[in-house]
This record gives structure tokens, sequence and C-alpha cells, in this order.
């Protein structure tokens, strides 16, 4: 298992935790340059009753509060889900160096499926890596929302 793998993992983790609070299941960290675990966040958008408590936001937030500075430049953020536009928007904002997510978002993501937001003319753009343990990603935001078709069907 390589290194992106393992964190992911651990952000797969977070996604589960979020789908047990009814929250969709988006898990995020934010690895230092040494690779510890400096933020960490999953969507507590219903939890919060904010639009703004997306994962990579909270797990940004959380890292930048560790470093005690707002720029990760030596950053690698992980994400089970691609990034929305403000959540990109987040990591060019926050300098981070890398990103890393699993499953694409055809409906609102900002690193490749609508539109391609670091390609744009911004002061930074990270690396880019997509599609890691992108089935298992995807499998769990499939069967949340399967499982919430269901429940409505009741």
């Amino acid at each position: 298992m390589t290194a992106d793998e393992e964190y992911m993992e651990k952000a797969l983790s977070l996604a589960e935790k979020a789908a047990l609070s009814g929250e969709v299941p988006v898990g995020a960290l934010v690895i230092d340059k040494n690779g510890e675990i400096i933020g960490e966040g999953y969507n507590r958008r219903e939890e919060l009753r904010s639009p703004l408590a997306h994962a990579e936001i909270l797990a940004i937030e959380q890292a930048a509060r560790s470093l005690n500075s707002r720029r990760l430049s030596e950053c690698t953020l992980y994400v089970t889900l691609e990034p929305c536009p403000m959540c990109a928007g987040a990591v060019i904002n926050a300098g981070i160096k890398r990103v890393v997510y699993g499953a694409f978002d055809e409906k609102n993501g900002a690193c490749a499926s609508v539109v391609t937001l670091f390609d744009e003319k911004f002061t930074h753009k990270p690396l880019v890596r997509s599609r890691v343990l992108e089935n298992r990603c995807g499998i769990i935001l499939s069967e949340f929302f399967k499982n919430l078709r269901n429940k409505n069907d009741i």
C-alpha cells in the first residue's frame, strides 16, 4: 500500500464518521512535510448548520491553527471526493502543495469534473492526483445516497 493509499484510508474512516452522523460521507486530512496529520475533518454541514462546513475547509482550518500560519505550502490535502469550487479556492488561498482525492464529483467537482479551477490564472497551482482508492470512496457515497433514497421512500 502506498503512502497516498494509507492516508486515503484515514480519510475514508472520517467519511464513515460523517455518514454515521447523517452527513454526506466526505473525509479530509492535511499532512505536513514530515507526514504528520495536522488537520482533519469530515462533512458537518447539517450538524453546524453551515454551508461552509465541508470536510476540506474544516481540515484546512485545523491545519492552519496547528502551524499557526495561513500558508500550508508544504502540505498535502487528502480528500475522499473531488473538491468543490469553494474548497478548491481554499486550497489556492492556503497555497497547499498537493491535493489527492478519491472519487470524482460529476456535479460539483472543481479539479476535473465540472471545471478545472487549478488550470486558471491564480497565484497558486497545486499538484493533483485523483483516483486514489476511487472505488471505495465512490461506494461509501453511493451507499449513503441509496440509503437516503430508501429512507425517504418509506
